[in-house]
């Protein structure tokens, strides 16, 4: 079925084959409200049962700013539970929180891979994002910073969890958290948060992520959701665990006719061409 899905802080293309570009989309500086990441959150899932979406870029409308993070001047849902006593207004909250969370980690169990090409002030909800997807790409004028901390607060979206697993080092990134201090693109390339700095700025690191993404989009979809799936698994599991857990799932995915079209076309020097995911090119869709 087609999508309903008509997003008002966000845009969405189709500039590559198999490839969708997410883009954040409220000026002026992409600052995030309820309506802003619950929106993501409903895009992203539809994503999710694309058949014809095999990668996702993720990145912005506008030139300066990936984003500058939670809007603080936004009239929140929370507002509404002032007149409740602590006990039941904490719940709210609570729950609040675990919707906010579930939005940016949507990005992460998504089927398909997700870029996200960071460019410019990349500041408080943007390390959450970007630490959700899979790839992080940065443009050399990018500005991180955790910046929780400087607002009162711990940052409660992801980074916290994240952050130390993607750079593998518990000091720097607890450094940069408890700090809240900005940090450049290099200082990101040598902690491993980003893989790679392109030179230039937004348009030039949106086409290296974009260029990925389509390379991406080759490979059979069978083999990419599962590489992506069995990585999380890992990540979150003992290496014995991951090794069971991948025989059980590669009992199945193993039987593939991807396989034999990847070896076929291997050998006649070919690009492969592989069928969507449900049979056919009907489905949900964005």
């Amino acid at each position: 079925m087609e999508s309903t899905l008509k997003p008002q802080y966000h845009r969405l293309t189709r500039p590559r084959e198999g490839v969708l570009l997410l883009e954040l989309n409220r000026s002026p500086v992409n600052a995030f409200h309820d309506e802003m990441w619950t929106e993501l959150r409903a895009i992203v899932e539809r994503i999710s049962i694309d058949p014809d979406i095999r990668c996702v870029v993720l990145s912005s409308a506008f030139d300066k700013y990936f984003t500058a993070g939670l809007d603080l001047n936004a009239q929140s849902t929370l507002n509404g539970s002032q007149d409740l006593d602590p006990a039941r207004k904490a719940l709210v909250l609570h729950q609040h929180l675990l919707d906010f969370q579930a939005a940016i980690s949507s990005l992460a169990s998504c089927q398909q891979p997700v870029i996200v090409a960071l460019h410019g002030i990349c500041f408080g909800l943007a390390i959450d994002l970007a630490s959700a997807c899979d790839v992080r790409l940065c443009s050399s004028d990018s500005v991180f910073s955790i910046a929780e901390v400087n607002v009162g607060l711990a940052a409660d979206i992801g980074t916290l969890q994240r952050l130390p697993k993607i750079v593998g080092n518990d000091s720097a990134a607890r450094e940069l958290a408890l700090s809240g201090r900005r940090f450049d693109a290099q200082i990101a390339r040598d902690i491993g948060f980003v893989s790679r700095v392109v030179q230039g700025k937004r348009t030039d690191v949106l086409e290296a992520a974009l260029e990925l993404a389509k390379e991406i989009a080759t490979k059979s979809p069978v083999a990419v959701q599962s590489t992506k799936h069995l990585m999380n698994h890992a990540r979150d599991h003992t290496i014995q665990e991951g090794l069971e857990y991948t025989a059980a799932w590669n009992m199945s995915m193993l039987q593939s006719v991807d396989t034999s079209i990847a070896m076929k076309a291997t050998l006649a020097k070919k690009t492969a061409i592989y069928p969507p995911l449900n049979g056919s090119s009907r489905g949900a869709k964005l």
